[in-house]
């Protein structure tokens, strides 16, 4: 489809209506941007603005990130959710200052080439630190394009996705990419919406196809959709005096590389391992933890063990029962990077 000043109304609204004061925003420099960037993949600007400022705080440059142990990263960004992301940074920080001499690559393409940077990002980051026209496709972006085009290609189909990146470097403006990136990125988080889009204040309203059709919420077309799991486990909240038990959970899967309380198949199966074992305990209320993929049903059991200098007998085989981890004090518990929920539940207790 033809552009038909789809990037000159974009601009031209995005002065006027679009978001001028963000933290992130008015910089050139492409840590603060790559940051934020990150932060705001699958998540809310509301949620971010108080991890974005603390994270600065603390890493207010690229080499104090690298040099950082990957755990008080993950401790930074406990809560924020999809923790890959913060391993990536981690790891992206690593390799600008260990290959890029505390630099980050000044254009798209080598920018992609960073860990955890995919097109989209490197763009972004490559617009707005260094102007390059560069076009981005995150999912708000796809959404606005796809309806003001009339893409009805299926993007569960690859074909159809690069046709589509092909459609959006086609529809960059000459002159100022910056202001165009912004606007995209403003239209699809604030007007064109996934549910009950806004069309009436939408600056391409008189010229988007979807909009003409009569039904902006068909697009973007993607068929294959992701049935809805759901799993149930058990939580072992094992405490001593002012320790807290912890394991580290596997590098890849929910909560990859967090430490977290020890996770059990069932109830039965928890409770059946605890029985005999020193101490008291009792079930706590469960709760639901929905994941982008499924539904999660999580039942804890507080127990307290004796006193290590009072441990009655039985305290050595609750020892070798228990998954390999470590002992923490409450608050060296919460420093570390800790799954949102089980967060929670130590600053309840």
């Amino acid at each position: 489809m033809p552009a038909r000043g789809i990037a000159g109304r974009v601009v031209r609204w995005q002065r006027e209506h679009g978001r001028h004061a963000l933290p992130w925003q008015n910089t050139r420099d492409p840590y603060r941007i790559w940051l934020s960037e990150v932060m705001l993949q699958q998540t809310q600007v509301t949620t971010v603005l108080a991890y974005y400022a603390r994270f600065l705080e603390r890493f207010p440059e690229v080499a104090a990130l690298a040099a950082a142990p990957l755990d008080e990263v993950l401790a930074l960004w406990s809560g924020l959710g999809y923790y890959s992301r913060a391993r990536n940074l981690h790891r992206c920080a690593q390799a600008v200052v260990a290959e890029h001499g505390g630099r980050f690559p000044g254009t798209a393409a080598e920018l992609a080439t960073l860990p955890g940077i995919g097109r989209s990002t490197a763009a972004a980051v490559a617009a707005f630190a260094y102007g390059e026209r560069a076009a981005i496709l995150d999912g708000n972006v796809k959404r606005v394009l796809a309806r003001a085009t009339g893409f009805a290609g299926d993007l569960a189909r690859p074909a159809e996705q690069r046709a589509l990146w092909s459609q959006a470097e086609a529809l960059l403006p000459e002159h100022d990419i910056e202001r165009y990136t912004q606007g995209l990125m403003d239209l699809g988080a604030t007007v064109c919406l996934a549910r009950r889009p806004q069309c009436g204040r939408c600056p391409l309203e008189e010229v988007c196809i979807a909009r003409a059709e009569g039904a902006p919420e068909r697009y973007p077309v993607k068929s294959r959709t992701l049935r809805r799991g759901r799993r149930r486990h058990a939580l072992l909240w094992l405490e001593q005096g002012e320790r807290v038990r912890l394991v580290q959970r596997p590098e890849t899967g929910v909560w990859a590389g967090l430490w977290s309380l020890p996770e059990y198949e069932s109830a039965e199966a928890l409770a059946a391992l605890v029985a005999g074992w020193p101490g008291q305990g009792g079930w706590l209320a469960p709760f639901e933890h929905v994941l982008t993929h499924f539904d999660w049903t999580l039942e804890p059991l507080r127990w307290t063990l004796p006193p290590a200098q009072a441990a009655e007998p039985g305290t050595d085989d609750v020892e070798a029962a228990l998954p390999p981890g470590r002992w923490f004090t409450r608050a060296e518990a919460l420093a570390l990077g800790l799954p949102a929920p089980v967060r929670r539940l130590l600053e309840a207790g």
